[in-house]
C-alpha cells in the first residue's frame, strides 16, 4: 500500500481557492474562536473579551440556582461541631447559636449495654444519679376517698420514663389499714417485664412499739433478695437504714422532725455509713396547691452517687415508697403528719 506524495493532491481544495477557510486575519468578526491574542481577531458578541472576569460569560446570562448578582442569601444560622451521639438531628450545634439538642420528653429511656454482673432491668440505673418519681392521679380516690392502687411513674432527670410501678394489695387491706396497709409493688420495665419487686409486711411505725417497726424487702429479679430499708426506732426525726443482701448497713436516712408538707419541699437525707456525710436525699416536692389539698397523688426526687451499686440504687427507689406510705399517703384523704414518731 502506498501513500499519497505530499503536495497538493487532486480532488482536495488548495489554499487560496474555494471551500478552503481564508487566513484567521481575513476572516469576518464573529466567526470562528481563534487562540486568544491573534492578531486581527473580533470576539463574538455576548463574550466577554480576554483580560476580564475568567472564562466566557454570555451577555445577559444567570446561572440558575444562585442568588442575583448584588447580594446573598441569609447564611446559615449555626454549623455542626464534634460531639454528641451519632444520628442526634442537630446534637452538637454551637450553644452560641443555636440551642443545643434535647432529648425528647416523655419517651422511654434507651436500655444501656447489659452487664452479666447486674440483675436484668437494672442496666438503666447504671447511667442515673438522680430518680423523679410521680404517682398518678386516682380521680375515685379523689372523688370518694376509697383507696386504691396506687401507680408510680419513674423517670430520670431527663423526663423520659424509666419504670412504672403498680401497687399490688387487696381492698380490704386498703381502706381497713390505711397507711400502715402491707402490700407487694412490682416495678416494670418499657417491655411491661418486672424487675424490681418490693414487699412490705404489716408493722406499726410509732415509737411507742419499737419492736414492731416499718420494713421493706427489695428483690431483683423478682425472688432474689438485693437489699431491704430497715426503720431505726426513735423519737424525733425518722431514721432508716439501708441494707444489702447480707445485712450489712450500707447506707443512713435521717428525716425532718416535721413533715408538714407546706408550699416546700420535705427532705430526707441520705447519709453514709456512719452518718457523717450527706451522699443523696430523697425529696416529697410541692406538687401545688390543688393537688396536695384534694389528691394523694405525691411527687419525689432520688438522688444518690453515680457509682453507687446498682442493687444499692434499686433498694432506694423501694426507700422512696415506704417514706411516701408512713408519711404522705393519706386516708380518705385526711392528712396523717405529725410531729416526731409518735
Amino acid at each position: 500500500m502506498s501513500y499519497p506524495p505530499a503536495g497538493p493532491q487532486a480532488g482536495y481544495p488548495q489554499p487560496g481557492q474555494p471551500g478552503y477557510p481564508p487566513p484567521y486575519s481575513e476572516m469576518p468578526p464573529g466567526q470562528g474562536y481563534p487562540p486568544p491574542g491573534h492578531v486581527g481577531f473580533q470576539p463574538h458578541p455576548g463574550y466577554v473579551p480576554p483580560g476580564g472576569q475568567p472564562g466566557y460569560q454570555p451577555q445577559g446570562y444567570q446561572p440558575q440556582g444562585y442568588p442575583p448578582s448584588g447580594g446573598y442569601g441569609q447564611p446559615i444560622a449555626a454549623q455542626p461541631i464534634s460531639g454528641g451521639p451519632p444520628g442526634a438531628p442537630g446534637y452538637g450545634y454551637n450553644s452560641a447559636i443555636m440551642t443545643p439538642y434535647q432529648p425528647p420528653q416523655g419517651g422511654w429511656m434507651n436500655m444501656p449495654q447489659g452487664n452479666p454482673n447486674i440483675p436484668r432491668g437494672l442496666e438503666y440505673l447504671t447511667m442515673i444519679d438522680q430518680l423523679l418519681v410521680h404517682q398518678k392521679v386516682e380521680l375515685l380516690e379523689a372523688f370518694t376517698g376509697f383507696e386504691t392502687q396506687n401507680k408510680y411513674t419513674i423517670k430520670n432527670s431527663m423526663g423520659q420514663k424509666v419504670y412504672y410501678a403498680v401497687e399490688d394489695s387487696d381492698c380490704l387491706t386498703r381502706n381497713c389499714c390505711g397507711p400502715l396497709r402491707p402490700f407487694d409493688m412490682k416495678i416494670l420495665d418499657n417491655y411491661k417485664t418486672e424487675v424490681i419487686h418490693l414487699n412490705r409486711p404489716l408493722a406499726c411505725d410509732s415509737c411507742w412499739f419499737p419492736c414492731c417497726l416499718q420494713r421493706m424487702e427489695v428483690s431483683s429479679p423478682p425472688g432474689t433478695v438485693i437489699g431491704s430499708i430497715e426503720q431505726e426506732w426513735s423519737i424525733l426525726t425518722p431514721q432508716f437504714n439501708i441494707k444489702n443482701s447480707a445485712g450489712d448497713t450500707v447506707l443512713k436516712i435521717e428525716g425532718p422532725i416535721c413533715t408538714f408538707s407546706i408550699c416546700g419541699d420535705v427532705e430526707f437525707k441520705v447519709l453514709s455509713r456512719d452518718g457523717g456525710t450527706q451522699v443523696g436525699k430523697i425529696s416529697k416536692q410541692w406538687a401545688g396547691l390543688l393537688r396536695e389539698a384534694f389528691t394523694d397523688a405525691d411527687y419525689f426526687g432520688i438522688t444518690f452517687p453515680m457509682d453507687l451499686d446498682v442493687k444499692m440504687k434499686a433498694v432506694m427507689i423501694g426507700a422512696c415508697f415506704l417514706i411516701d406510705y408512713m408519711f404522705f399517703e393519706k386516708s380518705g384523704n385526711r392528712e396523717g403528719d405529725s410531729i416526731g414518731m409518735f
